[in-house]
């Protein structure tokens, strides 16, 4: 299936690693050109020299205030348009509503919450017919994760902003979906399991709630990422996917 991506120009955020770094993979090797970001700028440089001279890398955090504007322009600079972005950014620090503190909080808002709100608002102001935005979540969005106490605050809060973005945008023809990866292996979810007393243990049980028995694989994910922001996708808005394995039950 051909799924148009071929010299579309994304922004990925958050893809030097994990998810982000699956979606930007698939992208290029589907035909998109795609400006990646971290926070560090050699690591930026270094994952888009292993996606090829389709991939960009820039130093960015999705917190700063100017990055949007930046991201893209970069993308217009150096491939000659901007088609749409995925948001995504890494998880906020685990914990228990005892355990985290105001700065945390603080920080994941600036960052989870409001960067990419910031990101979404620039982009609506620059894509025209056919742009896409994407946001990279988590399964919280409809279910607490025990020890995310965080991500459970603020991601269902994105995805209500999601939502009522897509439906403000769906009249410029502008589409804007979500993703909701569960335990994908990535090294953020192999922390978590490593906070347990027993990491093996943890990702047993942990697969043994999965209806297809294992964990997902980051190019799993990566090529849901990339057919959702294809032209393939062009009737699909303001919804949340799953990339669970079956987790989720019910509609």
């Amino acid at each position: 299936m051909d799924l148009g991506l071929k010299d579309r120009v994304y922004v990925v955020t958050g893809a030097t690693r994990g998810l982000g770094n699956a979606a930007a993979r698939e992208l290029v090797a589907d035909g998109a050109k795609v400006v990646i970001t971290g926070r560090d700028e050699k690591s930026a440089a270094d994952a888009a020299a292993a996606l090829g001279p389709n991939a960009l890398g820039v130093a960015a955090d999705n917190a700063e205030p100017e990055a949007a504007a930046r991201l893209i322009a970069a993308a217009r600079e150096h491939f000659g348009g901007f088609d749409g972005i995925l948001v995504s950014v890494g998880g906020p620090a685990p914990g228990f509503v005892a355990d985290n503190t105001d700065e945390q909080w603080q920080t994941a808002f600036e960052s989870v919450f409001l960067g990419a709100v910031r990101l979404a608002r620039a982009a609506a102001g620059e894509l025209e017919t056919g742009g896409v935005i994407g946001f990279v979540l988590s399964g919280s969005v409809h279910e607490p994760i025990p020890g995310l106490t965080i991500s459970n605050g603020l991601r269902p809060g994105l995805a209500g902003f999601a939502k009522s973005l897509a439906d403000e945008l769906g009249p410029r023809g502008i589409r804007v979906v979500g993703l909701l990866p569960a335990r994908i292996d990535t090294d953020r979810v192999r922390e978590l399991d490593g906070l347990s007393a027993d990491p093996e243990a943890t990702r047993a049980a942990n697969e043994s709630r999965i209806p297809l028995r294992r964990y997902g694989r980051p190019e799993e994910f990566g090529r849901t990422a990339a057919f959702l922001l294809s032209p393939a996708a062009s009737y699909l808005t303001g919804i949340m996917v799953p990339v669970d394995g079956g987790m989720r039950h019910g509609f």
